[in-house]
């Protein structure tokens, strides 16, 4: 059996879902894949892959093999480009996961640069507001606002957002405009639910002094857009990122409050797991990121 054969094939059958899937883009027989696996699993003594009549799966130690072999096949792809062209050129496919406000508002833009410049790279980029975890879902990397998550994540801050509190005028023409951060909590708070404490806001006031409050509200919801569209509809007060509330400022559908209390900007960061090699094309992304938001701070609005 050829052990890195064996493998390309594995990683193969995970990528496409299935046996027959994976022995078509190979140019192989669907038994040749078959027993190039099961050689696979014989040589280590461990069940990859949970098979059934309509679908495979990864057992754990699949997965962790699935990981190593990834990292290892991308590792010798670039080693051989490197001695051939004495280059790195991204290849293969980028996986990336982002908010989803912040990725289809700001990470797009930066995206469709990129890919300009690199034709033959593939994206697989998942949009969503909860914690990815990246090796578990073989993603290669994330974009993060606030806490990056695991510490044993790499982050490079490649920009950074304002907190913005606001309301809509209607609302406060009905409830009265807060002018101290203690008078939040007789008001109608809407809240993110994958904030570290999604009932405190934190604020700092223009001497540094800080203030914890604990609010409350009639919504609770895991997306930063739908919580300013609420707040906007008069529904009650928000903190939204300001590439979120911008816009429904400048359209004056909310209105900022406190403007003395402010909380500390958000990192965004390019959050990557930690690895002695890192791949061409996650090296050459972030390293574009940080450049192409410099060049263009004015996206994201101050």
């Amino acid at each position: 059996m050829d052990r890195f054969e064996a493998m390309q094939v594995f990683c193969k059958v995970v990528e496409v879902g299935s046996f027959a899937g994976a022995a078509d883009r190979l140019g192989m027989s669907t038994s040749a894949v078959s027993r190039l696996l099961a050689q696979l699993e014989n040589l280590l003594d461990a069940r990859l892959l949970n098979r059934t009549t309509r679908r495979i799966s990864l057992t754990e130690s699949g997965q962790a093999y699935y990981q190593r072999c990834l990292q290892l096949l991308a590792d010798l792809a670039e080693t051989e480009e490197m001695v051939s062209t004495n280059t790195a050129n991204p290849r293969g496919t980028l996986r990336l996961t982002a908010p989803l406000s912040f990725g289809a508002s700001h990470l797009a833009p930066a995206l469709g640069e990129f890919a300009r410049l690199h034709p033959t790279l593939k994206f697989d980029v998942m949009l969503s507001d909860r914690i990815v975890d990246l090796v578990e879902e073989g993603m290669d990397l994330a974009i993060r606002i606030g806490a990056i998550g695991n510490l044993n994540l790499v982050a490079r801050r490649i920009s950074s957002a304002r907190q913005l509190l606001c309301a809509s005028p209607d609302y406060l023409v009905r409830r009265g405009t807060p002018v101290t951060p203690e008078e939040l909590a007789g008001h109608d708070c809407l809240s993110y639910s994958y904030a570290a404490d999604s009932n405190t806001w934190n604020f700092r006031n223009t001497a540094g002094i800080e203030n914890r409050i604990k609010v409350t509200g009639p919504v609770l919801a895991n997306n930063g857009t739908v919580l300013a569209e609420l707040a906007a509809a008069g529904l009650g007060i928000t903190f939204a990122p300001d590439f979120i509330a911008k816009p429904l400022i400048d359209d004056g559908r909310l209105q900022t409050l406190l403007p003395d209390w402010e909380p500390e900007p958000l990192p965004i960061c390019a959050v990557y797991p930690s690895r002695r090699h890192l791949s061409a094309k996650v090296r050459s992304f972030v390293d574009f990121l940080g450049n192409w938001f410099s060049r263009n701070s004015h996206t994201i609005p101050a």
